[in-house]
C-alpha cells in the first residue's frame, strides 16, 4: 500500500460507520467498473452455472438446504459476530 493510500485509509477509518460503508461500497463498485469482461460472456457463464447446479440437484448429487435452516444459521452467525464486535 502506498503512503497516500495508508493516509487515506487512516482518514476513512475515522468516519462514522454509515459513511465508511458508503465509501467501501463505492470503492468496490469502482473495481467492478474497471473489469473488462464482456457482460454477455458473464451472463452466459452464469446461465451455464445455473444449469449445472439444477442438473446436480435433479440427479440427486447434491441436496438443497431448507430456507428456514439457512436463515437460522445466518442469524446465529450474525449474532456471534455482533457479540465479538461489542466484545
Amino acid at each position: 500500500m502506498t503512503r497516500e493510500a495508508r493516509e487515506l485509509l487512516e482518514r476513512a477509518l475515522k468516519l462514522p460507520v454509515k459513511e465508511r460503508g458508503k465509501l467501501a461500497k463505492r470503492l468496490l463498485e469502482s473495481c467492478d467498473e474497471e473489469e473488462t469482461e464482456d457482460p454477455a460472456e458473464v451472463e452466459k457463464a452464469w446461465a451455464e452455472e445455473i444449469k449445472r447446479r439444477v442438473r446436480e440437484i435433479d440427479e440427486g448429487r447434491v441436496k438443497g438446504i431448507p430456507h428456514e435452516e439457512v436463515m437460522a444459521h445466518v442469524r446465529d452467525r450474525l449474532k456471534r459476530a455482533r457479540k465479538r464486535r461489542k466484545g
